[in-house]
This record gives structure tokens, C-alpha cells and sequence, in this order.
């Protein structure tokens, strides 16, 4: 048995629950047990801006280290107690550099135990919002960015006269001690990473990701990326500390990792793509071709990208974007780009010839869109009889935590194959990207939240009456476009985990027509 120990970034499900639900309990195979993946109990990990108890964090992982042959930390929250609390901190970079020393005792406690960790590059939204920002990012979120923005065009030599203008502009217009707080913090962020990479150079942490939230190909996240990477370089450590967009789907990719080291396997993925134009495209929130991010994501997870189909341990089929990218929720009325510059039926008989005449295990990375799946891939999925014959799908979020995810769980399905494990997954995957994300979030946002007089950042709680209604729609859209002669699906729980509108909490089973109830259930 290999014991795990996982320190989250944060206490939502994808963070919290995802690689949980991701590795094989032995149901319905030979590998009953191999796996035990702890984490620290729910109530130590905070509730979004409210930080996580890191004292009582790092007593656990003590603990546990002390016979785990694997650790999988995110430092963010051993640090400042998950994702949100590190863009919130008031730490010196003295406290973060004590901190960061505690990890020395976890290989005094067990020398042999391998470490894999992430880090992140703090983000820079190109809104005005406070939901998940310091305050004042309410009113100055967007003039923070675009400043950054500029700056880094004009320390590029690539800002156009009126760039000048405008910065010289914001310069004027932004307080300076907004200014100040956002950047020391950015500074102490990034001093922390530099800092991490001489863990990693010393041999404490064995792999390293520093993923990059939200991020952009100009301004405040790409310069810290900038400095950041070459920090990497006069290290020498361009194969022990990956750097590339996501932050959600990381917790997964490095248990894919992990598993992948232990069994001592290097699985070869095969791509095949929608669209001529995708593997070119920026998607939304991301900085760089999706290509190059894909390769990151399969080699992240210990994979390698194969030009061979005849070899590949799986394929990966990439609904992939067209400029300009799409979310997800606006879908219904799609751009003629979309319609002509890719080609779904092509992708699905293509997907349905590899797994059922070639026998090749297939996963689906759904990136067309930005925050959910394609519905109309969904459909010609369904027609095919797909759905639960897959290695691997997601469609939720940004590129990188679809890529991530999807990644993760075909590499897990390689090794473990088709367990009620996986099937559960799968169903989760389309009852969340596809119902939630893709239609029912979108739709009780415009029609039901203002009667009840809520909104779109604040809800009535984790289990309230919203959570009850976005059941009840989610379980009609199972009915009309998932379930089938041989699948049913049943959702066991429906939460809003921060209160809000942008994520869900599910607890999903996915019943083989014939059997009983109950067989395999999870809990998130």
C-alpha cells in the first residue's frame, strides 16, 4: 500500500475532494487498498477568505509523515491557509522564511518520503471585484491590471504612445497605498517561490509546479512569472519546477504524478484536436498557445506526448477553442467562427473509431469554452454511447483545470481501469461541467436569484433554498441529456460550498442499469 498524505489548497471540493474522489478504492478490482490518500479534516482548511488553522495543519502533516511514502503540500496553505488568505496576508517575508523552514523536519521525521509541492503565482483579475480580492479591489480591480499592464509594455519598449498616456494617467488615479499593499504583497509572494526553489535545489522537495492563476501575457502576474522563472534558471532546476497557467486541477496532477513514480509507469498520450486553429489559441485567463500548456499538463503528470496513436497508452481528445474564445454560458448563441473553424463530428467519429474499433483508451478534454462544457459535443457523445466508456473528461473552469483534471484521471485509468471509481467520476464531471457550469448556474442566475432577492456572489448559505433549486435543475438536465437504457445517475448531496454561485458541491454515483443502489457511493 502506498499512504499519501495531501495538504489542499483550499477547502472547495475541486481542491478539497477531487483527488479523492480520483483514486482507486479497489471497487470492482484486484488493486483493493493500494492507495490511502489522507488529508488534514475539513474543519482546519478555513472558509474562503478565513484562513485555514496552518498551526494545527502542520501538526497533522507530522503526523502523517511519519510513515506516508508520498506528500503532496501546497504551500499556499501551509503558509497563509489556502488560496484566497495569500492574496489577503499580512506576513513579512521573515515570517514566510520560518515557515518554510518547518519543512526540514518532515525529512528528519521520514528521510525517505518523496515530496511533491506547489506554489502559486499570484493573480491579477481584470475586473473590479472584492469576492475573492482585498477590498479595495472592488473599486480599483480593473485600473490595478490595466496599470500592470502597461507597466509591463513600457519596461518592454512595446507601449505605444497613448499606453504612456494612460499609465501616466492611472499613476494619477490609483492611491498609493492601495498600490503599495498590492504590490508588497506581490513582492513577498514571489520572494517566497525563490525561496521554495532552494528546497528543491537542496533535495527537501523532489518536484515542484508554481502554477499561475488567472494569468495574462502582459502585466503585474507575468512580470512575477518573469523574475520567478529566472530564479529557476540560475538554479539549474528547468526539470524539477514546472511553471505554466492552473492552480485547481494541481492537487490531482501531482497524485497522477505520484501514483505514476510509484508503479514506476510513463504513460504515452496521443492528442488529436477539434480544430485546425486550437493548439494556437490563448484560451481566456491563460498566457500562452494552449499547446504549450498541454504539454506541461502530460508531462506535469508524468506522462509524455507520443505523435504515434498505435503506441499511445491513451488519447486525448481536446475540444479545443477558436479565437475569439467563448464562455461557456453564452454558448447558445455561438459565433459563425465557431460553427465553421472546427469540426464535432469529425472529433466524436474520430473519438468513437479509437476507442471501439482501435481499443485505445480515450479522455476528453473539453476547452472549447471557458467555464463549462460544450453542449453540443455532450449530445453527439451521448448518441455514440460514450459517456462512461471514457478514460477521462472534464469541461469545467479555465483550460488548465480541465486539462489538469481529465489528465489526472486517465492517467489513474490506465493503471487502474473502468471502477465504479471512475464511472462515479465521470458522472460527476457531466452532471457539474455540463449541467451546473453550462446551464443551471447560468439560468438561476437571471431567472430565480433576484426574486429570491440574492445575487450572483451571495447565495443563502451552503444548503439553503438555492441549493435545493439548483438540485432540482440539474436533475432535469440529467434526465433530458445523461441518463440512458444502460446509466443512471444519482445526486446524493447539492451544495454551494462558499456560497455563491460560481462553484457547487455534488456528491454524484453513477448506477449501471441492473444494479443496486449504494454500490460504490462516494462522499465529497
Amino acid at each position: 500500500m502506498y499512504k499519501i498524505a495531501y495538504i489542499p489548497l483550499d477547502e472547495r471540493p475541486c481542491n478539497y475532494s477531487f483527488p479523492n474522489l480520483l483514486w482507486d478504492k479497489g471497487t470492482g478490482s484486484s488493486s483493493h487498498g493500494e492507495v490511502n490518500l489522507v488529508r488534514p479534516d475539513l474543519s482546519l482548511m478555513g472558509n474562503k477568505k478565513v484562513q485555514g488553522n496552518t498551526e494545527k495543519i502542520w501538526e497533522w502533516l507530522y503526523e502523517e509523515s511519519v510513515d506516508s511514502d508520498g506528500l503532496i503540500l501546497s504551500l499556499d496553505t501551509l503558509l497563509y491557509g489556502g488560496i484566497i488568505p495569500s492574496r489577503l496576508h499580512h506576513l513579512t517575508l521573515d515570517d514566510c522564511r520560518s515557515a518554510l523552514a518547518r519543512l526540514s523536519r518532515i525529512k528528519e521525521i521520514n528521510p525517505d518520503v518523496k515530496i511533491y509541492a506547489f506554489n502559486l503565482i499570484m493573480r491579477c483579475p481584470k475586473y473590479s471585484s472584492s469576492d475573492e480580492e482585498p477590498d479595495y479591489y472592488a473599486d480599483w480591480g480593473s485600473e490595478i491590471f490595466q496599470y500592470g499592464k502597461l507597466h509591463h509594455l513600457i519596461s518592454s519598449n512595446l507601449a505605444s504612445e497613448e499606453d504612456h498616456k494612460q499609465y501616466e494617467n492611472l499613476k494619477q488615479q490609483l492611491p498609493q497605498e492601495i498600490v503599495d499593499d498590492y504590490l508588497s504583497r506581490r513582492k513577498i509572494n514571489v520572494e517566497v517561490n525563490k525561496i521554495v526553489l532552494e528546497y528543491v535545489n537542496n533535495g527537501l522537495i523532489d518536484f515542484l509546479i508554481i502554477p499561475q492563476d488567472d494569468s495574462a501575457p502582459y502585466g503585474w502576474t507575468a512580470i512575477d512569472q518573469q523574475e520567478v522563472r529566472g530564479a529557476i534558471a540560475s538554479h539549474n532546476l528547468e526539470l524539477d519546477v514546472y511553471m505554466y497557467p492552473g492552480a485547481d486541477e494541481v492537487g490531482c496532477t501531482l497524485l497522477a504524478r505520484m501514483i505514476n513514480s510509484f508503479k514506476g509507469k510513463r504513460p504515452l498520450v496521443y492528442p488529436v484536436f477539434s480544430s485546425t486553429q486550437g493548439p494556437s489559441v490563448t484560451p481566456l485567463y491563460e498566457d500562452r498557445p494552449l499547446m504549450e500548456t498541454l504539454k506541461y499538463q502530460i508531462l506535469a503528470a508524468g506522462g509524455l506526448i507520443t505523435s504515434n496513436r498505435a503506441e499511445a497508452d491513451f488519447a486525448l481528445f481536446v475540444n479545443s477553442p477558436v479565437e475569439p474564445m467563448m464562455e461557456a454560458a453564452y454558448q447558445d448563441n455561438l459565433s459563425t467562427k465557431y460553427q465553421v473553424n472546427r469540426n464535432l463530428i469529425d472529433f466524436v467519429e474520430q473519438l468513437d473509431f479509437t476507442m471501439n474499433e482501435r481499443g485505445i483508451p480515450c479522455v476528453v478534454g473539453d476547452v472549447a469554452f471557458a467555464n463549462g462544457s460544450d453542449l453540443a459535443l455532450l449530445k453527439l457523445m451521448k448518441r455514440k454511447n460514450l459517456l462512461f466508456k471514457l478514460a477521462g473528461y472534464a469541461g469545467w473552469n479555465t483550460s488548465s483545470n480541465t486539462l489538469g483534471t481529465c489528465i489526472a484521471q486517465g492517467m489513474l485509468h490506465n493503471i487502474y481501469g473502468s471502477t465504479q471509481t471512475h464511472t462515479n467520476f465521470l458522472a460527476l464531471r457531466y452532471v457539474e461541467d455540463a449541467g451546473y457550469c453550462s446551464y443551471v448556474r447560468k439560468n438561476v442566475t437571471n431567472t430565480i436569484l433576484h426574486e429570491l432577492g440574492y445575487d450572483y456572489f451571495l447565495v443563502d448559505g451552503k444548503n439553503g433554498r438555492v441549493s435545493e433549486i439548483v438540485q432540482e435543475q440539474l436533475n432535469v438536465f440529467i434526465k433530458e441529456n445523461l441518463i440512458d437504457e444502460d446509466n443512471e445517475i444519482l445526486i446524493k448531496e447539492c451544495y454551494m460550498p462558499w456560497s455563491r454561485m460560481f462553484e457547487v458541491g455534488l456528491e454524484v454515483e453513477h448506477i449501471p442499469r441492473g444494479k443496486q443502489n449504494g454500490a460504490g457511493s462516494l462522499s465529497l
